[in-house]
């Protein structure tokens, strides 16, 4: 597995992130999650809508639970077109407790825990800790990634302002 340094710390303490790399410009490559309900869910599931796809560490954590609460209420005055998506290695119990007892119905959490399928496709899998690396992605209709972001220090949030308007963009 391909193996990157010097692009993410964690509390000023350098990781490696594991997986292909992806930027702007690239085929969004397919991925296997689980739903809350231990169902699949590939990309081609959201095909035709414009998708953010938030990559977080765990949703237990503070900065993770700030995010996607932000990422939620974004999610609910975008439209039907756009799909909010954010993954992680937490389990799907783990997930759906967590959105019951934060309120979360407008983005759509997804666990990559199995086989961290997403985190290898995109390159966001922290090796030390086997968890998730805090990205944004944007994904056109055409599968296409529009806007990337690895956000160097895993314990800062994302431009939240920038995905949205590349959302927005690419609609």
């Amino acid at each position: 597995m391909n193996e990157r340094t010097g692009i993410i710390t964690f509390k000023g303490n350098a990781l490696t992130l594991q997986g292909s790399a992806v930027a702007t410009g690239d085929k969004a490559p397919d991925f296997t999650v689980l739903t809350n309900a231990l169902s699949p869910r590939t990309l081609a599931d959201y095909r035709g809508k414009v998708l953010i796809i938030s990559s977080v560490p765990s949703l237990d954590t503070p900065v993770c639970d700030v995010e996607t609460r932000r990422f939620n209420q974004e999610a609910a005055n975008l439209g039907d077109d756009i799909k909010v998506l954010t993954i992680s290695a937490d389990l799907p119990f783990a997930q759906a407790r967590w959105c019951g007892s934060a309120g979360i119905e407008a983005v759509d959490t997804l666990s990559d825990h199995k086989d961290l399928s997403f985190g290898s496709a995109y390159g966001v899998i922290i090796k030390e800790l086997r968890l998730l690396s805090r990205a944004v992605f944007v994904v056109n209709r055409d599968g296409v990634i529009t806007y990337d972001q690895i956000v160097p220090e895993v314990t800062n949030e994302p431009d939240y302002d920038a995905a949205i308007a590349a959302a927005k963009a690419a609609l």
